[in-house]
Parts: C-alpha cells; sequence; structure tokens
C-alpha cells in the first residue's frame, strides 16, 4: 500500500464512481446505501433507497420468487458474477422496468452481514436494443400471421397491417394500395394515421415519376430520407403540407408481378436499415397472400353465384322454349288457315312477333347458361374486326372514332364465328353507349402467351365503379335508363366465351373508359367440328317414316301437326324405352327425332346410339330447348343434327334434310 493514501476515502469514491449501480443491502434485504449510479438508474433520490427493500425494485409478477430465492441467498450467500444470461429486470420508481444484469457480493465479517449487488443496465446497450427491435418486429410478424390464418374477413388483416407497421416503426402515417386491374391506379385500401391526406378508396395514379410508381416500377423497397430533397421523383405537395420527412415503400409482388403497395411516413427522421426493411418486407409477402386469397375468394363466389344464376336461366329457358313451341306452333298453324279477316291476320301477327322476340330472350338466357349449341370454325380475327369496324363507322356517332389494332402475326381463333361476331357487337354497343359525347373505340387483337387470342374491345368512355364492375356480367343487370337496355348484353358475352374454353376480363374505373379482352383458344387444324349441311337445302323424300319421341304431349302435337304438314308419316313415343320397343316391333323408320331431355330414363342422345346400334342406317335429329346434355365432353362430338326449340315448320324442314344426308356424308368421308 502506498504510503499516505486514505484508504476509507479511496473506497468511498470508487464506490460513488463506479459506472454500475451499486446496492449495499443488509441481511433483511434492506437498501443500506446506494451510489449515484444507483440514484440514476433507478429513479429514486438517495434519502428515498435508504431503507427501501429491494423487493421494491421487483416487478410485481416476479417478487413473491423473489423474497424465496433471497431467503436462500441469505442462507448461503455467495459470489454471483454478472452475465449468467438471466433475464432479469428491475422496476424503476415511477413503475417503468429497465432490463439489467446483476452481480451479489457477499462482504465477509460484517455485522450484520451485508451484501454488495451491482446492477448493470442494459436496456442501452446498441445490441440489446437491436434485439429487442428485432423481437418486436418478430412478433408484430407473427401476430399479421396468426391473423392472416385465422381471420375469416380478409378486410380485416388489410385493415390491421398499416397499424402494426406503423407502431413498430414509431411513425406517423401507414396506407395499403391495392393496384387497380387496369395497372395504370391504385387504390388506398386501408391507412392507419390521418385520413385527410388520402382517405380509403382514394385512387393514385401509377405513375413512374410519381413516388408509388416509381418503388413498383423498380420492384424494390424505396427509402426516402427527406421528402423535402427528393429527386427521383414527384413527392405529392398534401406530404409536405403536412410535415412529412421520412418514409419507406415496399411492393407487393404475387409471382413477380406487382399487386400494391405498403407504404410508412413520419414527421421525424426514420431510422431505416436492414431490419426495418426485412420487416416491412414480411409484412408484405404476408398482405400480397391475403390479396391473392382475397381475390382469389372474391373471384371464387362471383363464379358460383354465376354459375347459380346459368342453372336457374339455363332450366327456366328450356321450359320457357317447350312453352314457345306449343305457342309459335299454333299460331303458324292458325295463320295459315284461311277465312281471316284483317284484324284476325293483325292480332296474329302480333302475337307471332312477340314469340319470336320472347325466343330471342330465352336465346340470350341460355348463352349466359352456356347452354346454346355452337358451331366452332376458322375465324380470321383481322377479317372480323374490319369488317365489324366498317359496319359501325356507318351507323354510329360519327364523333366516335373506331379504330383496329392486329398484332402480326395474329392466329385464327376457333369460335362459332356468328356468336363471336355478336359478343363483339354487344360490346361495341355498349361502349357506344358510355361515350354520348363521343370518343375512342378500339378493337385490338393478339397472340397471348398462354396459347389462346386476346380480342379486345376499349372504349374511352365514363367507366365503371367497383360495385358495378362486379355485377356486369349478371343477366338483367343493366344502368341504362328503362326501356334503353335489357341486361342480358355482356352476360351472353360471358356464356359464349366460357362455352368456347375461353375467359373474358373487364378493366374499368369511373373517368377511365372500360376494356373488356375475350381470350378465346386458337384454330388449329382438326380442331373445328365437322362442316354443317347446307342450311338452305330442304327437299324431303317421300314416302319418310319418322319415329318422333318428345316427353311434353303439347309439344309432340305440335311438332306432329308440322310433320304431317310436310307430309311425312310418324309414330309418337313418349320416353326413350317406349321409343325402343317401338323400333324393336317395326325397322322401317328412316329417322328418329327425339327431344334431347326426356325425363327420367334414356336421354335423347343415349337413345339415338341404341337405336343407330339396332339400325345403323337410320338418320337421327335431336331437339332441345337447351343443349346442355350436349356439352359434356363426351356428347361435344355427337355426329347428330341438333334442332333448337322453338321452331317454325320451315326450320324443321330444313333440319330434316339435313339429319337424312348426315349419314351418307359421314360414309362418304370414311
Amino acid at each position: 500500500m502506498l504510503p499516505g493514501l486514505d484508504v476509507d476515502s479511496i473506497y468511498r469514491s470508487l464506490f460513488a464512481a463506479y459506472p454500475d449501480a451499486l446496492l449495499l443491502v443488509d441481511e433483511r434485504g434492506r437498501i443500506v446505501l446506494g451510489n449515484p449510479s444507483a440514484i440514476e438508474l433507478l429513479g429514486y433520490s438517495a434519502e428515498e433507497l435508504t431503507n427501501l427493500s429491494v423487493d421494491d425494485l421487483v416487478p410485481d409478477a416476479v417478487r413473491a420468487r423473489h423474497g424465496e430465492y433471497r431467503a436462500a441467498y441469505g442462507r448461503n450467500p455467495r459470489a454471483r458474477p454478472m452475465g449468467t444470461q438471466m433475464e432479469l429486470v428491475a422496476r424503476r420508481r415511477d413503475g417503468t422496468e429497465v432490463m439489467v444484469e446483476i452481480a451479489l457480493s457477499p462482504l465477509p465479517n460484517t455485522q450484520p452481514a451485508l451484501v454488495v449487488a451491482a446492477i448493470r443496465g442494459i436496456g442501452t446497450y446498441p445490441r440489446v436494443k437491436q434485439a429487442l427491435q428485432r423481437a418486436r418486429y418478430s412478433e408484430c410478424v407473427a401476430e399479421v400471421g396468426r391473423l392472416a390464418v385465422d381471420a375469416r374477413d380478409p378486410q380485416q388483416l388489410l385493415r390491421q397491417a398499416p397499424v402494426a407497421a406503423m407502431r413498430a416503426l414509431g411513425a406517423d402515417w401507414a396506407v395499403l394500395y391495392r393496384l387497380e386491374p387496369n395497372r395504370l391506379e391504385l387504390r388506398v385500401a386501408a391507412s392507419a394515421g390521418p385520413s385527410d391526406i388520402e382517405p380509403e378508396g382514394t385512387l393514385i395514379p401509377n405513375r413512374s415519376d410519381g413516388l408509388h410508381g416509381f418503388a413498383l416500377a423498380h420492384s424494390e423497397p424505396t427509402v426516402v430520407e427527406s421528402f423535402a430533397d427528393e429527386h427521383r421523383f414527384q413527392v405529392p405537395p398534401a406530404y409536405l403540407q403536412h410535415g412529412l420527412v421520412s418514409g419507406i415503400a415496399v411492393p407487393l409482388t404475387d409471382r413477380g408481378h406487382g399487386v400494391g403497395l405498403l407504404a410508412v411516413r413520419s414527421r421525424k427522421q426514420l431510422s431505416i436499415g436492414g431490419d426495418e426493411v426485412q420487416f416491412l418486407q414480411s409484412l408484405s409477402n404476408l398482405l400480397a397472400s391475403s390479396l391473392q386469397r382475397a381475390e382469389s375468394e372474391e373471384a371464387l363466389a362471383h363464379s358460383q353465384r354465376l354459375e347459380s344464376v346459368g342453372q336457374l336461366t339455363g332450366g327456366i329457358a328450356h321450359d320457357f322454349n317447350n312453352l314457345l313451341t306449343i305457342i309459335q306452333g299454333n299460331l303458324q298453324v292458325l295463320e295459315e288457315r284461311p277465312s281471316r279477316d284483317e284484324d284476325d291476320r293483325e292480332l296474329l301477327a302480333s302475337a307471332t312477333r312477340a314469340a319470336r322476340r320472347a325466343g330471342e330472350l330465352t336465346g340470350k338466357l341460355l348463352a349466359f347458361s352456356r347452354r346454346q349449341v355452337l358451331q366452332p370454325a376458322r375465324v380470321d380475327v383481322s377479317a372480323m374486326l374490319e369488317s365489324l369496324a366498317e359496319m359501325l363507322r356507318r351507323t354510329v356517332d360519327q364523333r366516335v372514332r373506331i379504330a383496329v389494332q392486329v398484332a402480326s402475326p395474329c392466329p385464327a381463333v376457333l369460335a362459332d364465328p356468328a356468336q363471336l361476331e355478336s359478343a363483339l357487337l354487344n360490346i361495341a354497343i355498349n361502349a357506344r353507349d358510355a361515350m354520348p359525347g363521343g370518343g375512342s373505340l378500339t378493337f385490338s387483337a393478339r397472340s397471348a402467351a398462354d396459347g389462346t387470342v386476346a380480342l379486345a374491345v376499349a372504349d374511352t368512355g365514363s367507366g365503371m365503379s367497383e360495385a358495378v364492375r362486379e355485377r356486369a356480367f349478371e343477366p338483367f343487370f343493366t344502368t341504362k335508363a328503362k326501356g334503353r337496355g335489357t341486361g342480358l348484353g355482356l352476360s351472353t358475352v360471358y356464356g359464349f366465351v366460357t362455352q368456347s374454353k375461353g375467359t373474358i376480363e373487364l378493366e374499368s374505373s369511373p373517368g377511365a373508359g372500360t376494356t373488356v379482352t375475350l381470350r378465346l383458344p386458337a384454330w388449329r387444324e382438326a380442331s373445328a367440328s365437322p362442316p354443317a349441311g347446307d342450311q338452305g337445302e330442304t327437299s324431303l323424300p317421300d314416302g319418310l317414316r319418322v319415329l318422333l319421341v318428345e316427353d311434353e304431349p303439347e309439344v309432340r302435337k305440335v311438332i306432329g301437326t308440322f310433320l304431317r304438314a310436310l307430309g311425312i308419316t310418324f309414330t309418337e313415343a313418349t320416353d326413350g324405352e317406349h321409343a325402343l320397343v317401338t323400333l324393336d316391333a317395326d325397322s322401317r323408320f328412316d329417322l328418329l327425332l327425339t327431344d334431347v331431355a326426356l325425363g327420367p330414363g334414356l336421354r335423347g342422345p343415349d337413345l339415338a346410339r341404341h337405336a343407330q346400334q339396332r339400325e345403323p342406317r337410320l338418320a337421327v335429329l335431336l331437339m332441345s330447348g337447351f343443349a346442355a346434355e350436349m356439352l359434356t365432353d363426351t356428347d361435344q362430338t355427337l355426329p347428330w343434327e341438333l334442332l333448337r326449340k322453338p321452331c317454325t315448320r320451315e326450320e324443321l324442314a330444313a333440319a330434316l334434310s339435313r339429319a337424312l344426308t348426315l349419314p351418307r356424308r359421314r360414309m362418304e368421308s370414311v
């Protein structure tokens, strides 16, 4: 020991200057003395620390357990160093808690026994702060992940994610944007913080010279250290007006394509490092998956709703067509009877026109329910679009500019030419009505990567709201004034495209126009159905014998009247089983005329197969108010003619003529 040193003074100075908090504690757990570091760490004055129980420095949740530990330590005091990896927490005077490490050192030969507790606050260590922050980020992502799994409503997750991001980063504002189907705009889906900057539902242009478009275009997180000094893109003036200083925008991607954006902004300088970016990317991945799930569920629900409506309308159309067959057939018979005065003839003509319009209406319902009869063939897309555009130029308002853009090369499509032209015309008429003051109507076509051909009709009209887009394909839904539309235009297009093994896409928003895209299979050799016979051929051989099979008595009576007027001998059967018995008893029939849907038992196609197995020379003509049965994979290639009800006597005669020539055509082509 150096001479002249005051050891007591040195020890007192060392106790006072020690950087860790030091507490001198007696055997009862009472604090005898505390150094300045202890006062600073724990928030008590020197006087308040004196005689304070160390139990008061322990959080309430572990106080009882701490008392047991202190009693056991008093019975066997020993030195305990710091760094034992124990997670300890000290309770400060104001009730807040701080993470600490504690070393215990019993003082020998003291009465009463004393222990020195050295307490080191570790919450302010950079590595500890970083670990704690990472833990908070992980907990936040886990919480949002649990919500993504458990929440029945995806919107609940979309609303919660911005709140979680804002709180975790200590920011002032967080926003979730969804990319619109047209990819030209982003919609504010949810936000946390000020609602007057960009309220929910606001549409933001997706431009590369703006913050949102810049982040999406670069497909990576975009950090903004100072909105006031930003030069990479234009900063919305509202951000500066609200005092926003810094922020970050992270794209939401699904299979490599941007679907939205998660943005966080603050009125102070945010500390954005790798942990923060990783945290927001994890949230963004969860949100992208949730958005995809939400869109899939919405699409499935929409598809199921349309399917249910389609089944309903198809069934109604079938029954209604049977009724129309009776009505139109009897009207035709009445029209041809002599001794009718002018008033009677006018009444009959009016009733006939009404029945014909009703038939057209059921045809549209059948198109929507995908139960119409299609005759797919090779369609030259360019020629059809040019022809349609030329016709429209002569008929629509001259203020509507019509253009055709067909990429080269663009393959032909496999579709029913008449139905495809009708579908495009329906879309064009809707486009015209959306541009009462004029605008641009563009037909375009291109080959798609999935092997289909994309035919698009785009207008610069008023566009549709989200609510209207949701119901656009439903039958009888229309936004037009009363008497201006039936609401069956887009529904028939939907049915035709779906039945043609294609898809339809609708992109529209208020004030931004509408684009309807039909994706149809490209034509390939031998992919089209066999060509139909001459539609105008109506000659029927003398002595023709027909087996008529129809389960509806009134319909059977009308068809029988037509056959009789055509000079055809026929025998009636009410179902498939009855028809086979009749064939077994008499093999002299030339043609089987049967309805497709015959109620319980054999269907028309099944009856035709059995009949031709017994009589290979027997011709077959199917008829139906709808052709759902014909649309299975097996029935799509049926080799027989099909006549749609309701029909006129002339249409029946033409179909009979074609059916009689079909077996000979098939034999000649073998």
